[in-house]
């Protein structure tokens, strides 16, 4: 094994392996073998997101995930996209609140290819980075934000209730698509610095996983990251705890050209990595996960007062996870008819818990969900990368699912009545402006 290196083995669940190996520059390196189809994954993910970014700087993180795609010392423009597609792989890159990742999944015998290139922009990103190539993805961005964001029904509401949720100055108040400002503000230098400081292999964690030789693959390793030298700046990331509750109901109302009236909220629950998450987990996927879901069953099955109706957790690390729940009214019912039947579903399911079907039932499905993530190579990348960042541990990937499996009954309902309340969320309630809701009655007004 080259010098520098430092190597653990563990078995995980289900048979699932994965070694840890160190570079003398930092660069975490995670290996799982699986000889199933010719294939391999390769995922980075950089321990930089947008609660990294300071007040009037918002949106460095994202703009550069696109910048990465850029060109670097030996692949010019779009290369990095033509090479892989060319060797007949698949590969994109996605922006959190927590990290940003890249990944490729390759035929087998084209590892190698992926590997150099990644180390390429790693290393020497810089190289390629100027005013035009900085302009230009400054506008792919603004244009990705007025399609996803602006110019969607409810294309804005994660960003309303993401900036509720979590106060001014908190690190998560500011979703990483950023601000059309702070992305006109963002100048070459400030690009330029970021990279610096969060570009860096002690900075990122490598995984493998696939049709893979591990000795040549780290032989690969250290041939192309060995060399990049790390970087000490990183200042750690600002605190993002808070209260357990947010103690009050924090309500905003936007009148938009929206098909339907709708019903979201954000409800403050416990930071990802603990049991009281996973028992999170369960209750919303109880109240609102699919169509056998308590919600679903109320709301759009018996009441008929809704069209969909959901309730997922977003899992955060750094700061308290959020309960999304999000109804789409039927025609003509008015939200507060809604959110009484919502209450009303969250105070039973407090006062009695779930039955033992519904978590027997729960339980399977977060276990196909694990599942589903492990069995593709490139799934299970993601996984160990994410273990290895938010928690310092890659092989707690491959037994997440017996901690969800180890959660009581009476650990759900717990934090349900903890958290599941009224004064513990942030509600955006949307009402369709009158040219979509009233279109019909103004339309009969005049032909009378």
């Amino acid at each position: 094994m080259p010098m520098g290196h430092t190597a653990t083995e563990q078995a995980g669940s289900g048979g699932l392996t994965a070694t840890e190996h160190r570079l003398a520059n930092g660069l975490r390196v995670v290996l799982s073998e699986d000889h199933l189809t010719p294939v391999a994954a390769v995922c980075l993910w950089y321990d930089v997101g947008s609660r990294h970014e300071v007040k009037g700087r918002t949106g460095l993180a994202h703009l550069f995930e696109h910048l990465m795609f850029q060109g670097s010392a030996q692949v010019k423009g779009n290369g990095h996209f033509e090479l892989v597609q060319g060797a007949g792989g698949s590969l994109n890159g996605t922006t959190s609140f927590e990290r940003t990742n890249y990944f490729e999944t390759m035929p087998a015998h084209e590892l190698e290819l992926a590997l150099w290139l990644e180390a390429d922009r790693m290393g020497s990103l810089l190289v390629a980075l100027d005013d035009e190539s900085l302009e230009n993805q400054r506008d792919v961005v603004k244009n990705e934000r007025r399609q996803r964001y602006d110019n969607v029904p409810y294309g804005t509401a994660f960003e309303k209730l993401t900036a509720m949720s979590y106060p001014e100055g908190h690190p998560y108040h500011h979703t990483p698509i950023g601000s059309m400002a702070d992305l006109d503000a963002a100048s070459l230098e400030d690009a330029r610095a970021f990279f610096r400081t969060y570009y860096a292999p002690n900075n990122a964690v490598l995984s493998i996983v696939g049709d893979i030789d591990p000795e040549q693959t780290l032989a690969w390793v250290e041939k192309y990251f060995g060399s990049i030298p790390s970087h000490d700046g990183k200042q750690p990331p600002r605190d993002g705890g808070l209260p357990d509750t947010i103690g009050d109901q924090i309500r905003t109302v936007v009148a938009e050209d929206v098909p339907s009236r709708a019903l979201m909220a954000a409800y403050r629950l416990p930071h990802d990595g603990t049991r009281e998450a996973d028992a999170a987990d369960l209750a919303l996927t109880i109240l609102g996960g699919g169509e056998s879901s308590r919600l679903y069953n109320r709301l759009v099955r018996r009441d008929r007062s809704a069209v969909a109706a959901g309730f997922g957790l977003l899992r955060l690390a750094g700061a308290p996870s959020l309960g999304w729940l999000d109804v789409k009214a039927s025609g003509g019912v008015e939200v507060p008819a809604i959110e009484a039947a919502v209450d009303e579903e969250l105070a039973r399911f407090a006062e009695e818990g779930p039955t033992p079907e519904e978590m027997e039932r729960a339980q399977a499905q977060l276990e196909r969900e694990w599942l589903d993530r492990l069995a593709t190579v490139s799934g299970r990348a993601d996984e160990l990368c994410r273990f290895a960042v938010l928690f310092g541990d890659p092989q707690l990937a491959l037994t997440a699912v017996q901690r969800v499996l180890a959660i009581s009954p009476l650990e759900v309902q717990t934090i349900a009545k903890a958290r599941l309340r009224p004064d513990n969320r942030a509600v955006l309630v949307y009402e369709p402006t009158a040219q979509t809701d009233a279109a019909g009655t103004e339309e009969e007004e005049a032909a009378k």
